[in-house]
């Protein structure tokens, strides 16, 4: 193929990975793949048809299994310092709460169910720790 193919090729994989579809990132290493063969025979390197496409396929292959998964947990791993679980959290209980009772908090920009499930009951504006999530249901128990 002629290197303005590979280029077209390349151009064609990034963006369908960019704007139409959320392959996570199989396609961008195509795309990269196609880019960097059709840059080689530009820069002259002349291959036979065949060549070039094991070219592709290899630095396809090496690439997938080198960075891919980095990458991808790196842009969609979350944000720097968030924990997936919320227990052993600190909250602040905005009303009074008896053991076993429920009310309404606001925690990380939310409206959640925070339920008492200590012993002793939770004064208004005291701290509280979660000992677990259900849903928007917060377990909690006073600090």
């Amino acid at each position: 193929m002629a290197w303005w193919s590979w280029m077209v090729l390349g151009a064609v994989l990034l963006g369908a990975e960019l704007f139409a579809i959320d392959a996570q990132f199989y396609l961008v290493f195509l795309g990269i793949s196609a880019a960097l063969v059709g840059l080689a025979s530009l820069l002259g390197i002349v291959m036979p048809e065949w060549a070039q496409w094991l070219a592709f396929a290899t630095l396809s292959l090496i690439s997938f299994f080198t960075f891919r998964k980095s990458l991808y947990q790196k842009l969609h791993g979350g944000l720097v310092g968030y924990r997936g679980s919320l227990s052993g959290e600190s909250i602040t209980i905005d009303q009074d709460l008896a053991s076993g009772a429920e009310a309404r908090v606001e925690y990380r920009g939310t409206k959640w169910t925070a339920r008492n499930v200590g012993s002793g009951a939770i004064a208004s504006g005291a701290r509280a720790t979660v000992v677990k999530a259900d849903g928007l249901t917060l377990h909690v128990e006073a600090e």
